[in-house]
C-alpha cells in the first residue's frame, strides 16, 4: 500500500468524525419530543401533516402496536411499488417506452426497495421508466431509511423509559426521520452531484456519433429467442456497422443522494456508481462516500445524547471503527498488491513481480484502487451496496474482506438506523456474557438484561445467520441456483454465498458473475430479504417494549462499565467471533479456497 493509499483513508475518517457530532446533535434536537430550535422551525408543517393523516402525536403505541403499523406499511408500500412495474408501460415519463416488468421480477424488486436492499436483478436505464424510478424506486429509499430509524428511536426509548407500556408513535417517528434528516441531508447531496455532472433532467435519451465505426457481431434468434445453429451445429451470426451511441438521461442526482444517505444502494443506471453518469469525479466519489456513513455514523451520537450519557454513543462507534479500519486498509492492500496468480510471471517487466499499480481490472481509472477498495468496504459495511467498482473483479482476499462486513449482520456502521440497534443486540448479548463471567445479572444503561431480552438479541443475530447458510445451501443444490453462475470452481460458490449474504443482510451488491434475474433467484432472495429485515425489526421492538417496562437500576459496584475501552473490545469479539464461527466454513470453501488456488 502507497502513502497515497493510506492517506486517502485517513482523510476519509477524518472528515467523517468531525461531522459525526453536528449531524448527531441536530438529530437528537429533530426526534426530541419538547420543542427546541430545530423542531419548531418545521412544526407547524408537521402537524399539519398529522391533522391531513389523521395522526394523534401524543397516541403512544405498544410494541406490538408500532409493529404492526410498520409490517403494514411496509406491506402496502411492496404492493404498489410492485404495481407500478407492471403498468409503466401506460404510465407517463416513459420516454423510452419500456414494458412492464415480469412478475417475478417486480416482486423481487419491490420487496427489495421497501426492506432498503436494493438488490437489482435488472438494468434501471434499459428498464425502468422515470417514473417508476421516482414514485416507486425513490419515494421507497426514503421510507425504507425512515422505517429502520424510527425502529431504532423505539429500541432507544426502551432504554431511556421507566416502568412504561409504549414505545413511541411509528407515524411521528416516520415523518421526523423523513422531513427533519433524510428529506434535507439529501437536498444538499443532490446539489453537491450535480455541480458535479450527475444527470437530473426528462429528456429522452440522446444518440451521438461515435468519432470512429465500429462493427457488432451478434447472434442470430428465431421467433422464440432461441440461437439459430447452422448445417454444422455452429451459431449463426451477423455483423452490423454501429455509427451511434445512445447516452442515457433521466433524474439520477435525487435518486443517488438518498440511495447514498439512506444507505439504499440501488443505482439509477446499471453500473451504480461505477457509471459516469452516477458518479463522475474524484469529488463526487468523495461525497457519496461520506454520504453513506454520515448518518448512520451520526446517530451513535444521537443514541448517546437520548440515553443521557455521550460516552455509551461514543464507545458504540470505536467499537465499529475498531472493525472497520483494518478491514479497509485489508481490502485495499490485498488490491494494490495485484492478483497473486500473476505473480512472477512475466506479465509486466516494469513492476517485477507485481502488476504495475495492482490490480485494476473491474475499477474506473478516474478513481484508481485506494478508492475503489474503501468505496467497497465502505458500502459493505454499511449495508449500503452502491458499487463503484465489480466486486467479482476483485481478488479472492480483496472481495473476502466486503462478504465478511456483510455477514457480520451489517452493524458497522450498517444500514441507517438497522445498524445501530443491530449493534445494540450484540451488545445485550456482550453484557450477558460479562454477566455470566462474574456471577451477576447483567445490565446495560440502566435495565436489567433477562431471559426475554437474551432470546430477542439471540433472534436478531442468529436469524440472518441461518437464513444466509440455508439459503445458499438450497441454491448451490438446485439445479436452477447453479445455472446462472458465471466462472467455475471456488469463485462460483463465492458468487452465491455473496449474493444470498447481501440479499438477506439488506446490502444489495453483488458478484456479477452470477445471473439472478430467473424465477429461482428473484424468488429466493425475495424470501430471504423480508424475513431477515422484519423478524430482526420485530425481534427488537419485541425488546425495547420489555426494556421500557422494567424500573431504571442504578449502577452499583458490579455494574459493568459499557463506556470503556475493555466494553469496547468485548464488543467486538462477540461481533467477530460470531461472524467467524458461523461463516468461516463457508469462507473457506470460497474466497480462501481460490486464494490458496492462485498461489500454489
Amino acid at each position: 500500500m502507497t502513502t497515497f493509499d493510506f492517506f486517502q483513508v485517513v482523510l476519509y475518517l477524518a472528515v467523517l468524525l468531525v461531522l459525526i457530532k453536528p449531524v448527531g446533535s441536530y438529530m437528537a434536537l429533530a426526534f426530541a419530543d419538547t420543542p427546541n430550535r430545530v423542531n419548531r422551525v418545521g412544526g407547524k408543517l408537521e402537524h399539519l401533516l398529522y391533522r391531513l393523516a389523521g395522526v394523534h402525536v401524543d397516541d403512544q403505541m405498544s410494541w406490538k402496536r408500532y409493529a404492526i403499523a410498520m409490517l403494514v406499511f411496509n406491506l402496502v408500500g411492496v404492493f404498489v411499488v410492485y404495481g407500478l412495474q407492471r403498468v409503466q408501460q401506460w404510465l407517463p415519463l416513459n420516454p423510452q417506452h419500456f414494458d412492464a416488468l415480469s412478475p417475478d421480477l417486480a416482486m423481487n424488486t419491490a420487496i427489495s426497495f421497501v426492506t432498503n436492499t436494493n438488490w437489482q436483478a435488472y438494468g434501471g436505464e434499459s428498464t425502468m421508466s422515470y417514473l417508476t424510478q421516482m414514485m416507486g424506486l425513490a419515494v421507497q429509499n426514503f421510507l425504507s431509511a425512515a422505517t429502520a430509524m424510527a425502529v431504532l428511536l423505539a429500541v432507544i426509548r426502551g432504554f431511556t423509559r421507566r416502568s412504561a407500556n409504549s414505545v413511541g408513535n411509528f407515524w411521528v417517528d416516520m415523518t421526523r426521520s423523513t422531513f427533519y434528516v433524510l428529506v434535507p441531508f439529501s437536498l444538499v447531496i443532490a446539489l453537491l452531484l450535480s455541480s458535479q455532472g450527475v444527470v437530473q433532467n426528462f429528456k429522452s435519451y440522446v444518440d451521438v456519433p461515435l468519432v470512429q465505426n465500429t462493427t457488432a457481431v451478434e447472434t442470430v434468434k428465431d421467433a422464440a429467442g432461441n440461437t439459430v445453429k447452422d448445417a454444422q451445429g455452429k451459431d449463426v451470426t451477423k455483423s452490423s456497422t454501429v455509427t451511434t451511441q445512445t447516452l442515457p438521461m433521466g433524474p439520477a442526482a435525487s435518486q443517488i443522494a438518498i440511495k447514498q444517505l439512506g444507505t439504499n444502494g440501488g443505482g439509477f443506471f446499471n453500473a451504480n456508481s461505477a457509471h459516469p453518469y452516477e458518479n463522475p469525479t474524484p469529488f463526487s466519489n468523495f461525497i457519496e462516500m461520506l454520504a453513506i456513513f454520515l448518518i448512520p455514523g451520526g446517530l451513535c451520537y444521537t443514541f448517546g445524547s437520548m440515553v443521557g450519557d455521550r460516552r455509551q454513543g461514543w464507545a458504540i462507534l470505536a467499537t465499529m471503527l475498531l472493525i472497520f479500519i483494518p478491514l479497509a486498509y485489508a481490502a485495499v492492500g490485498a488490491e494494490q498488491a495485484g492478483n497473486p496468480a500473476l505473480h512472477g510471471l512475466a506479465v509486466d517487466q516494469q513492476a517485477s513481480a507485481l502488476q504495475a499499480g495492482g490490480n485494476m481490472e473491474g475499477k474506473e481509472t478516474r478513481f484508481g484502487i485506494a478508492a475503489s477498495g474503501l468505496f467497497a468496504t465502505i458500502t459493505t459495511a454499511a449495508s449500503c451496496g452502491a458499487v463503484n467498482s465489480m466486486h467479482d473483479s476483485m481478488t479472492p482476499l480483496g472481495g473476502l474482506v466486503p462478504m465478511w462486513l456483510i455477514q457480520l449482520g451489517e452493524v458497522i456502521f450498517g444500514g441507517v438506523g438497522c445498524g445501530l440497534y443491530g449493534m445494540l443486540a450484540f451488545a445485550v448479548v456482550a453484557v450477558f456474557i460479562a454477566g455470566l463471567m462474574v456471577g451477576r445479572t447483567p445490565e446495560y444503561l440502566g435495565k436489567k438484561i433477562e431471559a426475554h431480552e437474551m432470546k430477542m438479541a439471540s433472534l436478531a443475530v442468529l436469524v440472518p445467520c441461518a437464513l444466509i447458510v440455508i439459503c445458499t445451501a438450497i441454491a448451490v443444490l438446485s439445479p436452477a441456483g447453479v445455472a446462472g453462475v458465471g466462472n467455475p470452481g471456488a469463485h462460483s460458490f463465492s458468487e452465491i454465498l455473496y449474493a444470498v449474504s447481501s440479499a438477506t443482510n439488506n446490502n444489495g451488491s453483488a458478484f456479477g458473475g452470477l445471473s439472478a434475474n430467473t424465477p429461482f433467484w428473484n424468488v429466493l432472495l425475495a424470501v430471504c430479504m423480508y424475513l431477515s429485515r422484519f423478524l430482526l425489526a420485530i425481534a427488537m421492538l419485541a425488546m425495547a417494549g420489555s426494556l421500557a417496562a422494567k424500573r431504571h437500576v442504578p449502577p452499583s459496584a458490579g455494574t459493568l462499565p459499557t463506556h470503556t475501552p475493555l466494553f469496547v473490545t468485548l464488543l467486538a469479539c462477540v461481533v467477530v467471533v460470531v461472524g467467524a464461527l458461523t461463516f468461516l466454513p463457508a469462507l473457506a470453501l470460497g474466497p480462501i479456497a481460490e486464494f490458496l488456488m492462485s498461489v500454489r
